[in-house]
């Protein structure tokens, strides 16, 4: 286990991008035990206290639904050596679980969430801040195929979702926050050459990294 954090990059894009596939393209290129990989979702905030009817028309696709105050203190206590105990969220019922998942340090930790670039105490957490940029329609497509999938969502509710709440958020917290980026990604996960030079950087990141271990034993 390393006893400090060197560099926290943050994946940013909206619903769909394919922000997930280009964190898990770059963990298959680099030592997946030196990094840790956080996902902003899991820090939705608990509507256990809301009737089940009232949680479905929560505004999912605000900064306020989420609780960044612990996801930036997760961050800062990682980057000073120290364990963080993750969140568990259930989706289907907008609800956190009672158990949490143990997250120890690494050198390297990625987050990754469609807002958070929104945030500035975020931001100022973030070492490279990239943004993948994919077409609306793809990003509506994955968006409905993987609700319907993996949430139990109807085709209807999706799309008065969609066009109720994560479309105008998107356009007034998430593209307007790409001009915070470092890197754009166009296309997703399909973008072999941002994706293998951000890996690059990585690597190199950790070589550095256990260089300076390595000189101080």
């Amino acid at each position: 286990m390393s006893d400090s954090v060197n560099l926290v990059i943050g994946i940013c894009g909206g619903t769909g991008s394919g922000k997930t596939t280009v964190a898990k393209s770059i963990l298959d290129k680099v030592s997946a035990k030196d990094v840790v990989f956080i996902q902003q979702d899991s820090y939705y905030r608990n509507l256990k206290d809301l009737p089940r009817d009232y949680r479905q028309l929560a505004n999912f696709d605000h900064p306020d639904a989420l609780d960044n105050d612990l996801l930036v203190h997760h961050i800062r206590k990682l980057k000073a050596g120290e364990a963080v105990e993750l969140p568990i969220y259930d989706f289907r019922t907008h609800t956190r679980l009672h158990d949490t998942l143990k997250i120890e340090p690494q050198p390297i930790v990625i987050v990754e969430g469609i807002l958070i670039f929104a945030d500035p105490r975020l931001l100022e957490q973030l070492d490279i801040k990239v943004f993948v940029d994919t077409p609306d329609d793809i990003r509506f497509i994955r968006r409905l195929r993987r609700d319907i999938d993996e949430r139990g969502r109807t085709i209807e509710s999706v799309i008065e979702q969609y066009l109720a709440t994560v479309r105008p958020m998107h356009m007034q917290f998430v593209e307007s926050s790409k001009r915070y980026a470092d890197v754009i990604i166009p296309e997703g996960g399909h973008n072999l050459v941002s994706i293998d030079l951000i890996s690059g950087k990585i690597r190199e990141k950790l070589a550095d990294t256990l260089t300076t271990v390595g000189g101080q034993a």
